[in-house]
């Protein structure tokens, strides 16, 4: 029951005229850039991060939140009208959404993705003020060993899920945990990876960091690529929904939450495998198998449910222990510390009022969003025939400036290009961004961890190995070996839905034309 109250003492907060207006700005800056292709929220949040340093910590995290949520939204709309996701959680909307749309069924197709997605956030939000206090309570008492081997998962998992091998996973982590190492050693005192320029003792801004891999790199890799003949975008009607669509769509949208949350809710979860499993777990059950493949309303219904309920999920590890599962998620753990607050176990006893403020402003954003969508997604279509040639080169301005307001620094907008050409090769080769940006932030987190760790024990590596950091360190082991465990398995006895999964993800991918990279790569190649 304190949850309950602990809430409502929340949205007393999130409530005021000035924390509503952010939100509702919030959740219309992440729908409109969410719609629009190749940008997704992570992008937006790493854009606005050094114009919202004048805001109150809670206003601009109020905000920040609006922009996940509302880019988990907008994203369905490319995804279903375009066949272009944005975003990796977004790819499995397009396998049945665009040949929805494409059959005259794009206002059905928009509205069960909406409405699903409100559902699933609501009941997920709400489990998240029910479970993050406990989890908190618990990860009170873990030790630092314990901690480090919680990130090192992250950093495996991360890794293991993402990108066309794990080998790229693995280059795109030890990239970000490079960059990581930028500066002084706090502990010694020495400079590392320095090489004499001053400008770099006291390391890398993460800001210029997320704006270099994410925006300055997306548009280089659209400026090569891109050619000007138009995007053809299908109309969109009314959407509204038959009696025999809220039939076949609302348990989906139930199941969809109940896988959603909890990958989400784990270190390293992510949405990507969850959407997939929630598109098999339908195609298994649905009275229509025949129509996946051709425009299924469960395989949009179920997905959107999952991708939407494991951002809530998302919000649990990030809160609560400091570790984000997302890309967004991990520019908003930096947002959060560039106030001078960490997020972790105590975060919910030191900024109570921080902390229910965010979770109620997620109910607030989440009905505000399906409002919007309704009604709005013709206009929201209509934003798709903005000239990319346009669209990003005003990133490319807003990008440059906000590098260079985080510190007021030229030399900023030196190491901006050098990311920004740094993001354009990872989406050349096939690197995935997620594990770069986690290693940039948690790297030096994990660091300190480790040293507490082995201060504690007296250098003894024995310390490292507490009953809780055993179990953590088998499950790594186990993610890594995963392959040459299937192989060794009879081949119907591992796990056949997961295994269907992932066949999906490799048929998705070219069905959709993305990378694993969540680039515009494909698409971009078939306008050439």
């Amino acid at each position: 029951m304190d949850a309950f109250a602990d809430l409502a003492g929340g949205f007393a907060t999130a409530l005021t005229p000035t924390n509503l207006a952010f939100a509702l700005l919030g959740v219309l800056l992440g729908t409109a850039i969410g719609v629009l292709p190749g940008i997704g929220p992570a992008m937006t949040v790493a854009l606005l991060l050094p114009l919202t340093r004048g805001l109150d910590v809670q206003q601009a995290l109020i905000m920040f939140a609006g922009i996940y949520y509302g880019g988990m939204y907008g994203g369905s709309t490319t995804s279903i009208l375009l066949n272009t996701p944005g975003e990796s959680s977004s790819v499995v909307t397009a396998i049945e959404g665009n040949r929805m749309a494409r059959a005259g069924r794009a206002a059905q197709a928009l509205a069960t993705a909406a409405i699903g997605s409100f559902v699933a956030g609501t009941i997920a939000t709400l489990l998240l003020a029910l479970l993050a206090p406990t989890v908190a309570d618990l990860a009170v008492q873990i030790s630092p060993a314990d901690r480090f081997a919680v990130m090192v998962l992250a950093f495996i998992a991360v890794t293991s899920v993402l990108g066309s091998s794990r080998v790229r996973g693995l280059a795109a982590l030890g990239l970000g945990l490079t960059i990581g190492l930028v500066g002084i050693d706090f502990t010694s005192g020495q400079q590392r990876l320095t090489f004499g320029i001053a400008e770099l003792a006291d390391g890398i801004d993460v800001v210029v960091v997320a704006v270099g891999l994410f925006a300055v790199g997306e548009a280089l890799w659209t400026a090569a690529h891109l050619r000007r003949r138009p995007l053809e975008v299908i109309p969109v009607g009314n959407p509204r929904m038959s009696r025999a669509d809220w039939r076949r769509s609302w348990k989906p949208w139930l199941r969809g939450t109940a896988i959603g949350f909890p990958f989400g809710a784990v270190p390293a979860g992510g949405a990507e495998i969850p959407t997939f499993l929630s598109y098999v777990t339908e195609k298994r059950l649905s009275k229509h198998p025949e129509e996946f493949g051709k425009g299924a309303i469960e395989g949009v219904a179920g997905p959107e449910a999952t991708n939407n309920a494991s951002a809530a999920g998302g919000l649990v590890p990030l809160l609560t222990l400091g570790i984000p599962t997302t890309a967004t998620a991990a520019v908003i753990l930096f947002a959060i510390e560039s106030y001078g607050i960490q997020p972790g176990p105590r975060l919910f006893d030191t900024e109570p009022e921080l902390v229910w403020g965010l979770i109620a402003s997620l109910f607030i954003g989440n009905a505000a969003l399906l409002l919007l969508n309704l009604p709005l997604a013709p206009l929201w279509a209509k934003l798709l025939r903005i000239p990319r040639s346009y669209l990003y080169a005003g990133i490319l301005f807003f990008a440059s400036l906000g590098a260079y307001a985080a510190n007021a620094n030229q030399f900023d907008l030196f190491l901006l290009l050098v990311i920004g050409a740094l993001g354009f090769m990872m989406r050349r080769y096939g690197l995935p961004l997620l594990p770069a940006i986690i290693g940039v932030i948690l790297g030096p987190y994990a660091e300190e961890e480790l040293r507490q760790a082995l201060q504690i024990s007296n250098g003894d590596l024995g310390g490292l190995f507490d009953p809780m950091s055993v179990v953590v360190y088998a499950i790594v082991a186990l993610v890594l070996l995963w392959p040459l465990v299937r192989l060794a398995l009879p081949r119907r006895a591992t796990v056949p839905v997961l295994g269907e999964a992932v066949h999906e993800i490799e048929e998705a991918h070219h069905h959709t034309g993305l990378t694993e990279s969540v680039s515009v790569e494909r698409h971009t190649r078939r306008e050439e």
